[in-house]
């Protein structure tokens, strides 16, 4: 294979090298920017704002509170709560500390939870009430000591806060009874921080700062290891294919996908710092209803989702008569962003839909197709700068041109490693390069395809069949709303494909399926089950889970 021959292909304006070592720790970065944009607007959470000089302080404050409550640098703490403001703060402040962040899915079981705060070995917690009777179920089996609870409405302000509070908890009837000894209010951990001094603790590059979970390229959910060279080279590269096309303290962008998602923190919560741009967060991305108003609201410029946020909105009543006449970048990750979607919401908003590609273990962002809309169609584009990718079959050589192969990345944004579990890292990552278990092709551009993952690959007769192909075919028919493809095993083929289908027209029928997939999909690929359901079931960021459909 060709070495690296997107380097000649770059979009102008992009440079094919990014000082990594630009910062030595990601909070170095932060204070840059809070400092910088000191008078600007950083966060917006339901109109209520925030700026970069008070974000400085309050997280400053809470970083003092939490080493007053003997909270010492490397200690682990959890952060459990939607995009509420409350989440930027706590994110500095937990960083000011010295303390390593574990991003928690909110909506996680209890399970789930007590693998996650065991593992980590977590000692302290902010949590929505809303999820605390969860947290009172695993607490006396974890080594918890500090828990700091807080409402949706509680930086909202006196009048707005407590109007969303009561709200919440008396009318949606969304906070379950719970029982926590010593807990403390987020607002009153900020009143108290004010009381004492945080010492500016040693920071290296090398220092491991956030344990984010995930399933990884094998076996069960493992705590990626991200360090301050890894998140803070990521943001370079991120600045370096968005930023050029977006102005320093004139942007507002749109972070539907929460923060604990590290697609969304990376871009959202970190990049955009970067420029001093205003980020509107979003509680709930399945209220496309608060989604469309944003762009009401304000003139955004840029947005990031995933392939089924972008379809729900573009089926949303009213969403097409917004104003897009600001928005200069949509970006789509997470999942394969089916043609479809990407050609419809340019037709409405005026502005391409680009695709890029990540992982949790690359902090995330691996590539990106060029924002003015050159790409080729289901691409996930050039690897970022200071980036190499390479694919490989399966005795480990590498594939020529237009061939498939798994992809292997090598970069400053690649994690440290895989915590407590030294096995499953040398799986993972070998000579420097990360083994991501997806299935790619490259043309002779540089541009990258996404072909599958490796583990969702259906053999059906010999022949490897790739779920995306198959359901980026079935969503382009007119009546259907959202589809998946899994595999099921057969005794003649091995495997056959069965199809899972969301109805956008009633009327759809399993004929009319079969015979349109008939004339774009070669026999072998063909649906020889279908099943119609009323929804799929998603990951919080609405990724569908094919996993779960198969069992």
């Amino acid at each position: 294979m060709e070495s690296r021959p997107w380097l000649k292909n770059y979009p102008p304006g992009v440079p094919a090298n990014i000082d990594p070592e630009r910062y030595c720790s990601l909070i170095d970065f932060a204070e840059e920017s809070m400092q910088k944009y000191a008078n600007l607007v950083a966060f917006n959470c339901m109109d209520v704002e925030i700026s970069y000089k008070q974000l400085d302080e309050y997280s400053r404050n809470f970083g003092a509170y939490l080493f007053s409550r003997g909270l010492k640098p490397g200690d682990r703490i959890a952060l459990m709560m939607p995009n509420l403001l409350q989440y930027p703060i706590a994110v500095f402040g937990c960083l000011r500390a010295g303390l390593i962040i574990v991003n928690t899915n909110p909506l996680y079981t209890p399970r789930e939870m007590e693998y996650q705060f065991v593992d980590s070995g977590v000692k302290g917690i902010v949590i929505a009430e809303n999820f605390a009777s969860n947290l009172e179920k695993v607490i006396p089996n974890t080594n918890i000591e500090v828990i700091i609870t807080t409402s949706i409405g509680e930086l909202l302000g006196p009048v707005k806060g407590r109007f969303v509070d009561f709200v919440v908890k008396y009318i949606k009837r969304m906070i379950p009874k719970f029982n926590l000894v010593n807990t403390v209010r987020f607002k009153d951990a900020l009143y108290q921080g004010k009381k004492f001094t945080l010492p500016v603790f040693e920071r290296k590059r090398e220092d491991v700062i956030i344990f984010q979970y995930t399933g990884g390229t094998t076996g069960v959910s493992k705590g990626t290891m991200l360090t301050n060279a890894s998140l803070c080279a990521n943001v370079e590269q991120i600045r370096a294919v968005i930023c050029f096309k977006l102005k320093e303290g004139v942007e507002t962008t749109l972070s539907p996908l929460p923060m604990y998602h590290i697609f969304a923190f990376a871009v959202n919560a970190l990049a955009m710092m970067s420029i001093g741009a205003r980020t509107i967060l979003i509680v709930n991305a399945r209220d496309l209803k608060s989604v469309s108003a944003q762009y009401k609201k304000y003139r955004i410029s840029l947005m990031t989702g995933v392939n089924t946020l972008y379809k729900a909105l573009l089926n949303f009543p009213g969403f097409e008569k917004n104003d897009f006449s600001a928005l200069k970048v949509s970006v789509a990750g997470g999942m394969a962003l089916q043609s479809s979607v990407a050609e419809q919401w340019q037709k409405i908003t005026g502005n391409a839909l680009i695709e890029g590609y990540g992982l949790t273990e690359t902090s995330p962002v691996v590539t990106l197709n060029p924002l003015d809309g050159t790409g080729i169609t289901g691409s996930i584009g050039f690897p970022l700068p200071n980036t190499d990718i390479k694919l490989i079959d399966e005795q480990g050589n590498e594939v020529k041109i237009g061939e498939p192969g798994e992809i292997l990345v090598k970069g400053p944004q690649l994690m440290k490693g895989y915590y407590n579990k030294p096995d499953e890292t040398a799986i993972a990552i070998k000579d420097g390069w990360l083994y991501t278990g997806d299935i790619g092709i490259m043309d002779q551009s540089g541009f990258f395809k996404i072909v599958d993952r490796k583990k969702d690959m259906i053999l059906v007769s010999g022949f490897n069949v790739y779920p995306n192909e198959i359901e980026d075919v079935i969503t382009s028919h007119p009546k259907v709303l959202e589809a998946a493809a899994v595999g099921l095993k057969d005794e003649k083929c091995g495997e056959v494909v069965k199809a899972f289908i969301v109805k956008k027209v009633q009327s759809l029928t399993e004929d009319e399926i079969l015979k349109f997939c008939k004339e774009r999909l070669t026999n072998y690929k063909m649906p020889r089950k279908i099943e119609f359901r009323d929804s799929l079931p998603k990951s919080p960021i609405g990724k569908v889970l094919r996993k779960e459909l198969k069992e």
